[in-house]
């Protein structure tokens, strides 16, 4: 709920004030580089904070029979008003020590002069002022909140800056960024503000009781001591009459002094909020400082991407948020949705939208979610399974939420399930609650456990009718109401195919990655064979910057046959899938890869991408020695000589010497056992079955040589698998 308060409130002021962020920010950044630029050619003599009044003065009186004034900018510039021998005009930037000229003040460009209207006030004087002050305010709460956001995101201010997990583009630059420029912008919003409160006046109570004058008791200038650094201007005597004072203006006071005795006539303490518009000037503009300056380019770049990123994620996060017309305790049809990432809530939605047309109150909310429903009548259940039989991340409390919530009345159930029959356990965790449900003695089984094969939509539909006919509700059984291609797919060229012979049904498919593609080894390729929703992963390896998979040709194969029915330079639209958990450990010295058949592939890209030369270990298996088999050997030579690879061990089980990749991990048992005691990492990629095996074997080992379950280490994070 806290986090829920903190994300709406983040969101409200950004939409509030996105259009003027955008248009301080483009123009920020614009005068952030004419800051950059003023100090080129600079106008700054070296050693300046060493010349002293006394030093230079004499000098320049000498030159200039007349002066009027001497102003010293944030720049250290030194620009003199004054008349010179032959009786002309003088307005130059000035070298303090010999009076020579070194520059010419130049007016600032029609354009910048344009750029920093518009930045300060919208071109609406005063009232923009005060909509940029407001705005300038409203940037430090979205700052504030936004901090709020990444703590409770990263579990505390320890865990600030630790590693953010790559979901998608907008999300994860948002945080890493934001991160980055959270002072920066924190320091323009803060200073921003403060000069906006300043303009209006907010503090004039305080400046009346600062700037009373003061008047010393014959109190000597010291222009030994003074250095132009501690100068602002000076203004000289318009005559050689004593009542014509030389006046300073320092950083904290302005000072009158008599010309001949040097005494100081009068001191004005300046206020501190006028020290502090200065200093908020300095912070908000870099004008003293050219890689501050700089800095706050960037962060002006940041507010600019974090207005696009943070409405993509807003967009992103409703589309596939739950949206409900009725409340839980008004409705009669309660939806349950237990799903990894978001497909099952797409079928459930069409449900939910339909019921609701036709009159219905239902409600839809996560397995997690589940609690007394008051007035449900029916309980529809669409569920996916996560891992091996496993729960979806938003469906792991239900066992305990359905002991701890009895419902009051009778309820009639159905479960819908959703996977693929490539798994073994095909609806595992769907499977799982229709079996609780039986057990509940306020539970009726209204239809008998109905599954979806790859998101099947005319599978679906199957359901659909036998449910639609009993509660004589008319729902739609047309599939492509409930079809669904993902949006965002990206379109990747063929560049490259092996062959598929009689003794080797593997091959190799190479495709172009974008310039905007963002993935790694280990992460998953998604496609859409039939041109709707059944999905088809595929783990990437990544081979000089293109993707590389390994597919095995599969009789009537939906996936692998439409992958080699392609040609060079034909284009398919896919989805690149971040898989974080299973990507090359930055941190571990040693790694033991193992797998079978095209589970090589990403391991292959590991391989090439270590760079680091982390210690690696390759264990495959396969039937026979093939022309892809091969290809695999002379890629693991070239590695070991670069020292990207230890070794490779091979395994084929139908060639004269029959081994299986479980007989090499036998062989090399204190090997395996040493490399997890150590805290090395074993990554497992291939066919689930070989997984098992794999398993199998190492907790043999583990318990055999250092007395700990295989367990142990998985929950140390030490063994990482993708295996289907």
């Amino acid at each position: 709920m806290t986090l829920s308060v903190w994300r709406y409130a983040h969101l409200t002021l950004a939409v509030f004030s996105a259009a003027f962020l955008f248009l301080a920010a483009t123009t920020g950044t614009i005068l952030a580089v004419d800051a950059i630029q003023e100090k080129i050619p600079s106008h700054r003599v070296t050693n300046f904070n060493d010349i002293t009044l006394a030093a230079t003065l004499p000098i320049l009186k000498k030159t200039y029979p007349e002066i009027t004034e001497i102003s010293i900018d944030h720049n250290q510039s030194v620009t003199l008003q004054a008349i010179d021998k032959d009786g002309n005009d003088v307005n130059a930037y000035i070298n303090p020590t010999n009076g020579k000229i070194i520059g010419k003040p130049e007016k600032k460009s029609d354009f910048i002069n344009w750029i920093t209207s518009l930045h300060r006030s919208l071109f609406l004087h005063e009232t923009g002022r005060l909509f940029i002050g407001i705005n300038a305010f409203l940037l430090l709460l979205i700052s504030i909140s936004g901090f709020v956001l990444v703590l409770k995101r990263q579990k505390g201010i320890r865990n600030f800056f630790s590693k953010i997990i790559k979901e998608y583009f907008a999300q994860y630059y948002h945080v890493v960024l934001g991160r980055l420029a959270l002072i920066p912008i924190l320091i323009l919003a803060l200073s921003g503000t403060y000069l906006s409160m300043e303009r209006f006046h907010l503090f004039e109570n305080e400046n009346k009781t600062e700037t009373e004058n003061s008047k010393p008791q014959q109190k000597s200038f010291d222009f030994k001591k003074t250095s132009f650094a501690e100068i602002t201007k000076i203004e000289f005597p318009f005559s050689d009459d004593p009542e014509d004072y030389y006046t300073f203006e320092l950083k904290d006071r302005k000072i009158e002094v008599e010309q001949y005795s040097n005494t100081i006539i009068s001191e004005e303490l300046f206020p501190t909020t006028k020290m502090l518009t200065e200093l908020s000037l300095d912070l908000h503009t870099g004008r003293a400082n050219s890689f501050w300056a700089f800095v706050l380019g960037l962060a002006s770049l940041n507010i600019l991407f974090f207005i696009y990123s943070g409405f993509a994620m807003t967009f992103k996060r409703r589309a596939s948020r739950i949206k409900n017309k009725f409340k839980a305790e008004e409705s009669k049809y309660i939806l349950l949705v237990g799903s990894e990432n978001g497909s099952s809530l797409r079928f459930a939605n069409a449900i939910l939208k339909q019921l609701n047309e036709q009159g219905e109150k239902a409600f839809m909310a996560q397995l997690n979610d589940y609690k007394n429903f008051a007035k449900a009548e029916h309980l529809l259940i669409f569920s996916s399974t996560y891992g091996l039989g496993d729960a979806p991340s938003n469906a792991n409390k239900f066992e305990s939420l359905l002991a701890k919530f009895p419902q009051t009345n009778t309820v009639n159930y159905s479960v819908i399930g959703f996977g693929s029959k490539s798994y073994p356990d095909f609806c595992g965790f769907a499977r799982t609650i229709d079996s609780l449900l039986e057990k509940q003695k306020w539970a009726h089984r209204f239809l008998e456990l109905q599954t979806v094969n790859d998101k099947s939509a005319e599978e679906f539909v199957n359901w659909v009718k036998l449910w639609s006919a009993k509660t004589e509700i008319a729902l739609s059984t047309t599939p492509s109401v409930y079809n669904h291609i993902p949006k965002g797919l990206q379109q990747l060229m063929v560049l490259d195919k092996t062959t598929v012979y009689e003794n080797e049904q593997t091959f190799l498919l190479t495709l172009r990655a974008g310039m905007r593609s963002q993935f790694t080894s280990g992460d998953l390729l998604a496609i859409y064979p039939a041109n709707d929703n059944q999905e088809r992963l595929y783990s990437i390896g990544k081979h000089n910057g293109n993707i590389q998979l390994a597919i095995k040709l599969h009789p009537n194969g939906l996936g692998s046959g439409f992958l080699y029915n392609l040609k060079a330079g034909d284009v398919i639209k896919t989805q690149i899938i971040n898989n974080h958990a299973f990507h090359l450990p930055k941190k571990a010295t040693k790694v033991a890869l193992i797998s079978n058949g095209t589970g090589i592939a990403p391991f292959l890209g590991m391989i090439e991408q270590n760079k680091k030369k982390t210690e690696i270990h390759l264990y495959s298996g396969f039937r026979q020695k093939t022309e892809i088999t091969k290809q695999y050997q002379d890629f693991a030579l070239a590695m070991m000589q670069k020292q990207q690879l230890k070794n490779f061990h091979l395994a084929y089980s139908r060639e004269a010497d029959k081994h299986y990749v479980m007989d090499l991990i036998q062989m090399d048992a204190n090997f395996f056992a040493e490399l997890l005691k150590n805290g090395g990492i074993i990554m497992i990629c291939g066919a689930l079955a070989m997984q098992f095996d794999v398993e199998k074997v190492l907790d043999q080992i583990c318990l055999s040589i250092n007395h700990k379950p295989l367990s142990y280490y998985k929950t140390q994070g030490q063994l990482l698998t993708d295996c289907y």
